[in-house]
């Protein structure tokens, strides 16, 4: 299959996290044929794709990931989100940008790359995932990478294929990103009758105080490599339906994106602090999702901004904002971690898309960077 093809085909799957629905099946044929050892790892309601080639040399790892998130309302996409239908020169559904065709285009590119050099002096790894995009229960890369590093089989270069471009594809690189810590935060108040406000306590009025004070804390600056630590507020839920009753309790859920200025102890104390200075008890679980991870060795970097100069003829800014991404997991064991792939303005959104063109493009940077690997290890 084209890179076209094969982008179409798992967009056509519908994989939403943690399940990869038939993905891998499509996919390890392809990697078979060109002589990769593939395994599949299964990892409680998830599971992983490992292929690898050689047993040589250094090792290069492109990482990604299957899994999608829900589509969003159907009737408002132009086309059916998973019916990878192409419209003027774009191919749109959901995971087109985020990150299916990212996947295609590099086994595009293995296949271009292992013609012309079918025995590179360094290892190739494709690793797959089934659920980036989802929640931790149900199982991520991380227990993978632990296992590997144990038996000393440790990745030296780590090619993400997350969708980090801005306007032009290969126009911005990350080499790191911010930590994320979510919090489920119950605020406990007395449910009665609004008309004796002497024998309610309203969480929904004590909220209010805290949200504004929340909204206006410099939590830290930031440094030269990381935005500042923000503070965002995704759900919030009380109520019992009736217009007469105060509600007994309210639920929020909230995000920290912190620089490595704050760590995730500090930003729990100083959130405590503020939520004290109500008169409601409350109830908070935590999930640290990730930790800032910084790639300061410049090996990948040069042999990317080299085959970003031959092939967009200038390299690309460096910018770690964005999301999480799988490479936390792998950053810890000494990798360098670059992302690089689709421009991201329509990731997660109706109508998702990437144009033909850069699907080709995309392609051809990941070739270039496999030459350049080559040519460097030698």
């Amino acid at each position: 299959m084209s890179a076209l093809e094969l982008a179409q085909s798992l967009i056509r799957i519908k994989s939403i996290s943690p399940n990869d629905e038939g993905c891998f099946e499509v996919i390890e044929p392809e990697l078979n044929s060109l002589g990769f050892r593939v395994e599949r790892i299964q990892e409680l309601n998830s599971e992983t794709l490992l292929a690898k080639f050689g047993d040589q040399g250094k090792v290069f790892c492109y990482l990604g990931h299957t899994d999608v998130v829900p589509s969003g309302p159907i009737e408002e996409w132009s086309s059916h989100p998973f019916e990878a239908k192409i419209v003027n020169g774009e191919l749109i559904g959901r995971g087109a940008a985020d990150m299916k065709a990212s996947v295609a285009a590099f086994i595009e590119a293995l296949k271009d790359f292992l013609k012309t050099c079918p025995k590179p002096n360094f290892q190739i790894w494709v690793m797959l995932a089934s659920n980036e995009e989802g929640e931790p229960q149900d199982g991520k890369i991380d227990t993978l990478i632990r296992s590997l590093a144990e038996k000393n089989e440790l990745i030296d270069y780590c090619l993400v294929g997350e969708a980090s471009s801005s306007n032009v594809v290969g126009d911005v690189l990350r080499v790191g990103r911010r930590g994320s810590l979510s919090g489920k935060l119950k605020l406990i108040g007395k449910q009665g009758h609004v008309a004796y406000p002497n024998k309610v306590l309203n969480p929904i009025l004590e909220v209010g105080p805290i949200i504004s004070e929340l909204k206006e804390v410099s939590w830290d600056q930031g440094n030269e490599y990381f935005d500042p630590t923000s503070f965002q507020i995704s759900n919030l839920d009380s109520g019992t339906g009736a217009t007469n009753v105060v509600p007994g309790h309210l639920n929020m859920l909230f995000n920290f994106r912190f620089s490595p200025e704050s760590s995730h102890e500090s930003l729990k104390e100083r959130f405590i602090e503020i939520l004290k200075k109500s008169k409601c008890n409350y109830e908070i679980d935590w999930t640290l999702n990730a930790v800032p991870y910084l790639t300061k060795k410049t090996n990948l970097l040069n042999i990317i901004q080299s085959a970003l100069k031959i092939v967009n003829s200038k390299e690309a800014i460096i910018d770690n904002g964005g999301g999480t991404s799988d490479g936390r997991w792998v950053s810890p064991s000494g990798a360098e971690v670059i992302e690089l792939g689709p421009i991201n303005k329509t990731i997660h959104q109706i109508d998702e898309k990437i144009s033909l063109s850069d699907l080709d493009l995309l392609t051809k940077i990941y070739n270039q960077i496999l030459i350049e690997t080559q040519a460097d290890q030698s």
